[in-house]
């Protein structure tokens, strides 16, 4: 049975959608089985990847309600082994119409119950709030994995942020696990991105990922070509911190 993690902060511009994508991309070059589920109305994963979001019939939003099977949505991206889950603009409206179902909570855990078995890894892009969607998102996952910018602003919804996920721990998933956090745009010549490190092990003992993603203008061009990093320039240092991100998963996970 695939392993399932939620990628997650409220806080927007974090790199959340960068970390999902690319690390997704990584298990599978490692030879794993992916799906990455984009979850995030923005659909900046499917369409970071390639893929026209707006010319889709049916998504991630579909099998939410029931109306078609996670199969039927599911794309092929340019790597082995790595299928997607697309947002289309019908996602948008989700959050209003989940709230009158009777296990709103349970949706994407329900959708993601046929397909389980058929990968290593599942992950999901959460969007950049803590609303029905991303608690749907903490709900169906395992684990979750919290993307923190080296910036000191980046540091202030933590503590929100854990918050939902032991209310989701107290109320609905008691087994739900912090993998732990990674610390994105990191600018060594910065101080203050070595102080947010210090500040974060406060927030996370033991929790810190060792890889560091760096601050990348390869990064930030990758998805505006519809290309993961590994794609787009496997040799950066954004490529090397994603492959030794996704290294580092599986020795944790197996």
């Amino acid at each position: 049975m695939a392993q399932v993690i939620s990628v997650v902060n409220q806080k927007g511009g974090v790199g959340k959608t960068t970390t999902a994508v690319n690390l997704a991309a990584y298990l599978a070059e490692h030879g794993k089985f992916v799906l990455l589920v984009d979850l995030d109305p923005q659909a900046n994963a499917t369409s970071g990847l390639g893929v026209e979001y707006q010319e889709l019939e049916k998504g991630i939003y579909e099998a939410l309600l029931g109306q078609h099977s996670i199969h039927n949505i599911l794309q092929q991206t340019r790597h082995n082994g790595f299928k997607l889950a697309p947002s289309t603009p019908n996602l948008a409206g989700a959050s209003v119409e989940l709230v009158n179902l009777g296990r709103r909570e349970y949706c994407l855990a329900d959708a993601l119950l046929g397909i389980k078995s058929d990968f290593d890894y599942i992950l999901i892009d959460c969007p950049p709030s803590l609303g029905l969607l991303t608690v749907n998102g903490l709900v169906a996952a395992d684990h979750v994995l919290i993307p923190v910018q080296a910036e000191y602003f980046a540091l202030e919804g933590l503590g929100q942020l854990l918050n939902t996920i032991n209310l989701v721990r107290q109320n609905v998933k008691p087994e739900l696990n912090i993998l732990g956090a990674v610390i994105t745009m990191f600018d060594k010549r910065v101080r203050l991105s070595s102080q947010v490190m210090e500040e974060l092990y406060k927030f996370f003992p033991n929790k810190i990922f060792r890889s560091v993603i760096p601050r990348s203008v390869r990064l930030s061009e990758a998805p505006s070509h519809g290309l993961t990093i590994h794609h787009y320039d496997s040799g950066s240092t954004g490529a090397k911190a994603y492959e030794r991100l996704a290294r580092e998963v599986i020795e944790l996970l197996g």
